[in-house]
């Protein structure tokens, strides 16, 4: 086996890439990571330098590992940014840094993909001890696996990777038959609170678009709607640039959703946009925006037209993104996520180690205290 680095997709074929990894997850698809190359999104002066780690065997791609060089830590949602400031006190070089991870998207799914056959434990040993050399030349300062799934987040401890974990919030089908029963198995405060809230929103119009059926108007209103909303909470256009968006507008149309609201006296004018992937079971909640700030209106189009959404069409899950307790109140479970890290040895290793350990703690209380939080009038089976 040879391991390489691939610092663009398009040196390679996306039959080839895709091959690697489960068809229903959008976010590992050749077209996915394509997009953000393509349309600027990542490489050049982002911060984000594509560094896709592979493995070959007789000249043919087996295995491959979505990667990144890092110049900051922005856009990853498991954030190593109190580790940074550590790093910078003691005048210790802290980035480039190497991650395995999807960019802007935290969302728990496969980090490496392989050849049907393959003994992904082999694999993962000549993979880590290549990572673990190319960290002790002194190029990369630390390792980093972000979201990926259990099992090989396991396997990376096994191999002497530090476990972190992160707390999100995952929407669960009870089987349920429609959105009146997902409200029954609600306490009545919250069920009085939803209604109230979806009854804000009525006299917009409400529209789910397919990703087939999204104009090249719908998708320049969409953008619209992310970038003002960007724009107002962080004063900048987002991490996604039109031509990303527009890459995926074409070939990812098969797993796109959006959920909009339209003003009725101007029925053209979109007011807000929810763009989400549905991917086997699960509906994933990715990017917002709104012209105007409106809770009810986020509340809707992010968390209750989804929950339609995934009734309609027999969806187990819907994780509606990172972050956000108000998730919770509606009904969102407390899930932990991992990452998994490797650190050149410094002064700080131990301090690092020992911050691990206590959040994990933290982490552990707290998702026991949200569990208790829910709002339904039994507990979750």
């Amino acid at each position: 086996m040879q391991l390489r680095w691939l610092n663009s997709l398009q040196a390679i074929d996306a039959a080839e890439w895709d091959a690697l990894f489960p068809p229903d997850y959008p976010f590992s698809r050749y077209a996915f990571l394509a997009a953000l190359e393509q349309g600027g999104s990542v490489d050049g002066g982002t911060g984000w330098q594509s560094q896709h780690l592979t493995v070959w065997q007789n000249q043919r791609l087996v295995a491959a590992i979505p990667g990144y060089l890092k110049a900051h830590s922005y856009g990853e949602y498991l954030f190593d940014w109190q580790i940074a400031e550590a790093y910078q006190q003691l005048q210790l070089p802290y980035y480039p840094k190497w991650i395995a991870a999807i960019p802007f998207t935290p969302v728990t799914g496969p980090r490496l993909g392989f050849l049907p056959g393959m003994d992904r434990a082999s694999l993962l040993s000549a993979i880590t001890g290549f990572l673990t050399a190319e960290l002790e030349t002194g190029k990369l300062h630390s390792l980093q696996w972000l979201y990926p799934e259990g099992d090989l987040t396991q396997a990376l401890t096994e191999q002497g990777f530090w476990l972190r974990h992160d707390v999100q919030f995952l929407w669960h089908n009870r089987n349920y038959q429609d959105f009146t029963g997902y409200l029954q198995r609600l306490n009545s405060r919250k069920r009085k609170q939803i209604l109230k809230e979806r009854a804000a929103c009525a006299d917009l119009q409400l529209v789910r678009l397919l990703g087939s059926k999204l104009t090249a108007a719908h998708w320049q209103q969409v953008l619209q709607c992310y970038q003002a909303t960007y724009i107002k909470r962080s004063g900048h256009r987002g991490y996604i640039t039109a031509q990303s968006f527009m890459q995926m507008a074409s070939q990812l149309a098969d797993c796109i959703v959006v959920f909009a609201a339209f003003d009725p006296a101007k029925p053209q004018q979109m007011l807000a946009a929810a763009l989400c992937f549905q991917g086997g079971n699960t509906l994933y909640g990715r990017y917002w925006g709104a012209l105007e700030p409106n809770d009810y209106l986020h509340f809707e189009l992010c968390y209750y037209q989804g929950i339609e959404y995934c009734i309609e069409h027999g969806l187990a899950f819907f994780d509606a993104g990172a972050q956000g307790e108000h998730k919770l109140k509606r009904g969102f479970a407390p899930v932990l996520r991992y990452g998994a890290y490797c650190f050149a040895d410094t002064p700080l290793s131990a301090a690092i180690q020992g911050y691990f350990k206590q959040e994990q703690q933290h982490l552990q209380h707290y998702l026991q205290a949200a569990e208790v939080a829910l709002p339904y009038k039994t507990p979750l089976e």
